[in-house]
């Protein structure tokens, strides 16, 4: 696989990466956001292609089989996510730096494969108590869920050290400018 740069934004649910993705995203046009793939069903304002290939556990399974994927996980019990290897090319083929936000051990899959073109940014809660008040807000989690994503929250802190640099997103705007600075340090900006 030809490759550029790439730089990743990884968090346990609720820490922010996806904040700061967009912000970045929407500041810089040489970025495009890698779109993930996932067995899970839409939310109400996702749309297929554009915030996650929506596809059938057999599909997944079957590009799995296939080598089609970079890394992919089995996040929770039954719920797949990947990176496409197609969705990395496509970028690149447009002049693109693919920013990707993804899951902990998928970062790491990809940090292993592309060593010297990777930015990884792990950005941790304030505390995971804080981060329960940020799942429990957004009102989209069972109690059982909540618990879940809260203990795999805490597993997932354990593995910050295996990245470029730690971003502690106690307050948004201060979370996007480091991203941000670390962003144009790595493209030399």
């Amino acid at each position: 696989m030809s490759q550029g740069k790439i730089i990743i934004i990884t968090a346990p649910s609720g820490a922010g990466k996806t904040s700061i993705t967009r912000y970045l995203l929407a500041k810089y046009d040489f970025l495009a956001f890698s779109v993930s793939a996932a067995t899970r069903s839409p939310r109400a304002h996702e749309r297929d292609g554009v915030d996650y290939y929506f596809l059938s556990l057999e599909e997944f399974k079957h590009k799995i089989q296939q080598n089609e994927f970079v890394e992919w996980e089995m996040v929770y019990e039954g719920k797949y996510y990947g990176t496409l290897k197609q969705e990395l090319q496509r970028i690149w083929a447009a002049g693109k730096t693919p920013l990707l936000d993804i899951e902990v051990k998928g970062a790491i899959h990809i940090r292993e494969q592309f060593p010297e073109s990777t930015l990884s940014l792990f950005i941790e809660p304030p505390s995971v108590e804080e981060l329960r008040r940020r799942l429990e807000g957004r009102g989209t989690e069972t109690q059982e869920s909540l618990m879940a994503r809260v203990n795999k929250a805490a597993y997932e802190i354990s593995f910050k050290h295996h990245f470029d640099l730690i971003i502690v997103n106690d307050h948004l705007e201060k979370a996007c400018r480091e991203a941000d600075e670390a962003v144009k340090s790595f493209l030399g900006l």
